[in-house]
């Protein structure tokens, strides 16, 4: 009878080189990020044209603005223990063709009730597509760049944002709010075929899971080049013990600082990231500023995060991921400082929001770069997308502290000041998340 071969999956990917089909992984998965970012900010830009058409008020159109929020928390923690149930291919997918389906519904609405329903739904989808392309290719990557290769991935939806905004400009005077409505909803279903032909499933996953070695041996010996005989069998070292029960794994021995550092410091940077993208636009118009100027230094803010976060991916796969996150956020909270010391006023401001996007931005990608290293495979998709779901928290809870401040007639320097408290507490945070090398 023949010696059966164990192949170590992991192993095995981290002992070669990137391949051309590994490349292709990242590409789609930076797809479905950016599309994911054009659907999440689509509403912003849309909105005073529907408030207009409607004849509404600002807050009777809260509840829309706010609907989709609630929904990405919703999708993310449904999301993550579904998909290590029944793989990471199967959940992403099925998630861009929810919000796909649901932004391209929500441009028929015809009321505020049905379209904050909609948007409801579309969250769930938007929720639940982030985390499990974060975790299935943090699972196809070579371990020694695998940060800078998912802070890459997320750099898409910086793009996709940004894409949405010249899409809104070029189609709204003319076809109105609906058709913008009706691009984001194509776009992800036009993504969806090449995510079924192409991407394939985690084989991580499906080592843990104990799939068909025949199925195994097929997706990776595509994924490498390389064949397979009947000789090989597929195994995983990591833990099975989460596989009943992803979610009390997350506070299970090892995790229960881990687990809460890693949401702290989510939801922390959220809040602050939030708030100062959805308002500093009015505070530089309240400190002086025409809103050209204002629009135009706030987008620097987007520039930053860009750059910051293929930076702060590069360091983290050469120094102590934690580490480097946590100096991040806490560079972002001395540059926090200084942009409320300027008063919202003088010439180094464009300089300053470059620099507080590039640190806080880059600091929070990093976090969705390192969090799938926290956790074993049976759990991984778990971790993360709870993570991603408590931290969504914080970006409502800028949003509403923001419209409060400005309500009680704060100035900028102490709005924005002050939120260099959070940022603070987030490079405290992170440190209590260090993992115990699992990977």
């Amino acid at each position: 009878m023949a010696t059966l071969r164990s192949v170590d999956v992991r192993q095995f990917i981290n002992e070669r080189p990137m391949s051309r089909y590994q490349w292709l992984i990242l590409a789609l998965c930076f797809l479905v990020v950016a599309v994911d970012g054009v659907d999440v900010a689509i509403m912003g830009f849309i909105a005073p044209a529907v408030l207009k058409e409607w004849s509404l008020s600002k807050a009777a159109f809260g509840v829309v603005m706010s609907a989709a929020p609630f929904g990405l928390v919703l999708g993310a923690l449904v999301a993550g223990p579904t998909s290590d149930k029944l793989g990471r291919k199967t959940v992403l997918a099925a998630s861009v063709a929810v919000f796909g389906l649901f932004t391209l519904w929500t441009a028929a609405a015809s009321s505020v009730t049905e379209m904050a329903v909609l948007r409801l739904l579309t969250g769930v989808g938007l929720g639940a597509a982030m985390p499990n392309a974060s975790t299935l290719l943090s699972e196809y990557v070579p371990e020694r760049s695998r940060s800078l290769l998912v802070t890459l991935m997320f750099t898409g939806f910086n793009l996709g944002s940004a894409v949405v905004g010249f899409m809104a400009a070029a189609v709204l005077p003319s076809h109105g709010w609906r058709a913008v409505l009706q691009l984001g909803g194509v776009m992800p279903l036009v993504l969806l075929p090449l995510l079924l032909l192409f991407l394939p499933e985690s084989c991580r996953f499906m080592a843990v899971r104990g799939i068909r070695r025949d199925r195994i041996a097929k997706v990776l010996g595509k994924v490498s080049g390389q064949r397979f005989g009947e000789d090989v069998s597929f195994v995983s070292t990591e833990s099975v013990s989460a596989i009943k029960a992803p979610v009390s794994q997350l506070f299970a021995k090892g995790y229960r600082l881990m687990t809460p550092g890693l949401w702290v410091t989510y939801f922390m940077g959220l809040m602050v990231i939030y708030l100062l993208t959805g308002w500093l636009p009015t505070l530089f118009k309240e400190s002086g500023l025409d809103m050209a100027d204002a629009a135009r230094i706030t987008a620097m803010f987007q520039i930053g995060g860009t750059v910051g976060a293929i930076v702060v991916g590069w360091f983290m796969d050469r120094r102590k991921p934690t580490a480097v996150i946590s100096l991040a956020y806490l560079a972002g909270a001395i540059s926090i400082v200084a942009l409320g010391l300027t008063g919202g006023v003088g010439g180094s401001l464009a300089l300053i929001v470059t620099l507080v996007g590039f640190c806080m931005s880059g600091a929070q990608t990093g976090l969705n770069a390192y969090a799938p290293s926290c956790y074993p495979t049976a759990a991984r998709a778990t971790g993360v997308s709870w993570m991603l779901g408590m931290g969504r928290f914080g970006s409502i809870l800028g949003s509403l502290v923001g419209g409060v401040l400005l309500g009680l007639n704060w100035q900028f320097g102490a709005i924005v000041m002050l939120l260099a408290i959070p940022a603070a507490l987030a490079a405290v945070a992170v440190l209590g998340s260090r993992q115990r090398g699992l990977v």
